[in-house]
């Protein structure tokens, strides 16, 4: 049975082939230009033109919804943005209090010794079908995945179980750490893509797409 938690993001693939908007998923941390104060915000899932955040200053976290326009997220008097997916521009600005802003970098997820971290794909000539699968985080029994099938790629967090995760409609499972295969349900219909992994590469934030 598929679980899907409150995390689970829903991307167009036109929004990500344009901007991109994987790379803002995560959570950033930096300081104000100006009195070098920490500041940290964390994006936790991007559905359509909303997303879910977290904006902490002043020693004080606020959470709630955020508007996204492009490859920019708004929330409240806070904009930011990412032209690398390495490092995020914060712009705080309020009226007559005027601006402040902040370069915050990146928090590279929990390391893990699991074997199906890393990048997933394969096709099947069954069933004429291409599929990915990214493992970018596993800890503990969730984890943080991004899965292209038929074309559409979901991000979110998908569950742990022994050799297997299961995200949504799809999941994944390796014996090995190097072969696995995918399946996922569309409707009535099951699909299995037998999937090798990629050898690991400069860690980018976009996702692949072999679908």
């Amino acid at each position: 049975m598929a679980i899907v938690t409150q995390s689970t993001s829903q991307i167009s693939p036109a929004n990500e082939r344009m901007y991109h908007q994987s790379a803002l998923l995560g959570e950033w941390k930096g300081n104000w230009a100006g009195n070098n104060q920490p500041v940290g915000f964390k994006v936790v899932n991007i559905r359509g033109s909303r997303a879910q955040v977290e904006y902490t200053h002043n020693g004080h976290t606020e959470r709630g919804f955020a508007q996204i326009s492009g490859s920019l997220i708004t929330f409240g008097s806070v904009t930011v943005g990412t032209k690398d997916g390495k490092n995020l521009v914060l712009l705080f600005s309020a009226g007559g209090a005027g601006k402040q802003t902040a370069t915050l970098a990146k928090q590279a997820p929990p390391a893990s010794d699991s074997r199906l971290m890393g990048s997933w794909g394969g096709y099947s000539s069954d069933n004429g079908k291409s599929a990915s699968f990214r493992v970018l985080a596993v800890n503990g029994n969730e984890a943080q995945v991004s899965v292209t099938t038929d074309g559409i790629t979901r991000q979110g967090t998908g569950i742990v179980y022994k050799n297997v995760i299961m995200f949504g409609q799809s999941q994944i499972a390796t014996d090995d750490g190097q072969n696995g295969k995918i399946i996922y349900q569309v409707g009535m219909k099951s699909f299995m893509v037998p999937v090798t992994k990629y050898p690991p590469a400069d860690s980018s934030s976009s996702v692949d797409v072999t679908a």
